[in-house]
């Protein structure tokens, strides 16, 4: 049987943060991401640690993968390869003429299709990240939707992530509800 990180730990004993980083940095080529990925998971997570397919984000409803992609982008904003990116969209819409010439929606045509393109390859990482995490036992995913069983992947089905309880317990805030200490008022108390 094939064991994951996470059950194959030689000492058996529970998982604790840093515990969780070494299972992290010994399954993955990318610890920091995959804690990060893990991290907004745990964060977007219900009550049943899991999250997915659809996540509402400013009021409107977009499918986990989409959601992490875009909460992740910002990470790599003064990166070279970004401002590259940037500039290359610019050419392109200068090019095709579809640029505005108001400088203002310009720069919203340019960061609009910057995002798009961002999300189109942050999938990518995102899937990546997201099967290290499976194979370390950290994380189980699953596909909900039309098709599920469909032979075509897409088949218009979307992913769900679920947190294991070892990274729930760490991760997630304390899901179970504390009763609210009754308040007595004057003569309310019984006697006994």
């Amino acid at each position: 049987m094939l064991e994951t990180a996470l059950q194959s730990r030689s000492d058996n004993s529970s998982l604790d943060m840093p515990g969780l980083l070494e299972v992290l940095a010994h399954s993955s080529a990318r610890p920091r991401y995959a804690f990060m990925v893990l991290n907004l998971i745990a964060k977007a997570a219900g009550p049943n640690g899991s999250a997915g397919p659809l996540i509402m984000n400013e009021g409107e409803q977009v499918t986990v993968r989409d959601w992490l992609c875009d909460a992740l982008a910002p990470m790599g904003h003064r990166d070279p390869r970004r401002q590259a990116l940037q500039e290359r969209v610019r050419g392109e819409l200068t090019g095709e003429g579809t640029l505005s010439t108001d400088p203002a929606e310009a720069e919203r045509a340019i960061d609009s299709e910057v995002r798009l393109r961002v999300r189109v390859s942050g999938k990518t990482n995102v899937s990546r990240a997201v099967s290290d995490l499976v194979r370390a036992g950290l994380l189980f995913r699953h596909y909900q939707g039309y098709c599920v069983d469909h032979h075509n992947r897409g088949g218009q089905r979307q992913a769900v992530y679920t947190l294991s309880p070892a990274a729930r317990g760490l991760l997630q805030a304390d899901t179970r509800a504390v009763p609210a200490r009754p308040r007595y008022r004057q003569a309310s108390l019984p006697f006994n």
